[in-house]
């Protein structure tokens, strides 16, 4: 006699359901991974612009007249999109606002807004970060990025 080799069907169902469980809670960690890691990509893409407000400040002592295309602020036409800045929307009186490349979970592009403050006696600026993008499962937690 010879014996069969191979799986039963339950065999095969079983893996199949622990396949679909493991699928089940992955794929949606996984969107929330990427998106917070646009979220972050976003901030350090900004930076450059933050960096060169406080240049701003530091010429002419105030945030008024710190716009874009003014005081060695670039030109937001200058500014390249990414997959994690998808847009940038304004730079006025040094606060930056645009859309980030992280989304929520329907699929709607978060939103930032940073806004620099002088602090007395301190020798750098403090930036808040307003927005959409404040977002702890799809964006930047709090204490993250200014949130």
């Amino acid at each position: 006699m010879n014996a069969q080799k191979g799986f039963t069907l339950i065999e095969l169902m079983i893996v199949v359901a622990i396949i679909g469980i493991l699928a089940a809670i992955a794929i949606p960690q996984y969107s929330n991974y990427t998106s917070r890691t646009r979220a972050a990509g976003t901030v350090a893409e900004v930076a450059s612009l933050k960096t060169a407000v406080n240049m701003c400040v530091a010429d002419t002592g105030k945030l008024s007249g710190c716009d874009a295309g003014t005081n060695g602020i670039p030109a937001i036409a200058n500014f390249t999109t990414t997959k994690n800045t998808t847009a940038l929307t304004s730079i006025t009186a040094g606060v930056i606002s645009g859309t980030s490349g992280a989304t929520d979970s329907t699929g709607t592009n978060l939103l930032f807004v940073m806004t620099p403050s002088l602090v007395s006696g301190a020798a750098n600026m403090k930036w808040d970060t307003t927005g959409s993008i404040c977002d702890a499962q799809r964006g930047l937690k709090q204490g993250q990025g200014g949130c």
